[in-house]
């Protein structure tokens, strides 16, 4: 099965609230970050999943064990179902936002590579490798891995083998979802969306890749 999943980044809660609701019926979870975590506040998502869809906090985060088990508990607390999370800053730190994760039945999943051209300044090398073998021995749920690189999914999942692979930059950054979908688990879609003047039609037609 491969989810599409609305990056929805939109930064003024009734604008995003009526994309979440126009978008709902194609999609498969909306995946909400700090521009609209910021603005509209953590209980964004119980409003957006009032839509019947899992949300995804992806706030990337990146501290000591701690510290992520403290932010993880405030999203979950809030409603969301999933947790992004960096691995950069080791194995424990990553653990720590898996465990609250699994705690509150819901997924957490660690960054192996990111979409954009600067990530490959430091997510190069086997880098990336690296974390993606965290990510398994973090019990995990799944990496993110870039849509822009397809090569890069497939060397990955060689190593997370039946792990969800969630992969952003669809679209607007350049991935092609014709190429991806039967690569991943989860398609990634922002701007070509919700920026979209349209965005049901727009999430309709990446729907069809829905497998």
């Amino acid at each position: 099965m491969t989810d599409l999943i609305l990056a929805l980044d939109a930064t003024e809660r009734t604008a995003a609230l009526e994309i979440a609701e126009k978008t709902a019926p194609y999609l498969d979870a909306i995946k909400i970050g700090y521009p609209l975590a910021l603005s509209a506040g953590l209980g964004i998502a119980g409003e957006i999943s009032k839509f019947g869809l899992p949300v995804i906090a992806d706030f990337k985060v990146a501290d000591i064990p701690n510290t992520n088990r403290l932010i993880a508990e405030q999203v979950f607390e809030a409603g969301f179902s999933a947790i992004i999370s960096h691995a950069f800053t080791g194995t424990d730190s990553a653990t720590a936002c898996v465990d609250v994760a699994h705690d509150h039945g819901g997924e957490c999943y660690i960054v192996a590579e990111m979409s954009h051209p600067g990530a490959l300044e430091f997510f190069s090398g086997g880098v990336a490798e690296r974390l993606a073998k965290i990510a398994v021995e973090s019990g995990a749920d799944g990496i993110i891995a870039p849509a822009t690189r397809p090569e890069r999914i497939r060397a990955l999942r060689e190593i997370t083998g039946t792990g969800k692979i969630l992969s952003p930059g669809i679209g607007a950054q350049g991935g092609d979802a014709t190429e991806v979908a039967a690569l991943v688990d989860g398609m990634i879609v922002g701007r070509s969306i919700y920026q979209a003047e349209d965005p049901a039609a727009a999430a309709a037609s990446y729907a069809r890749f829905r497998r």
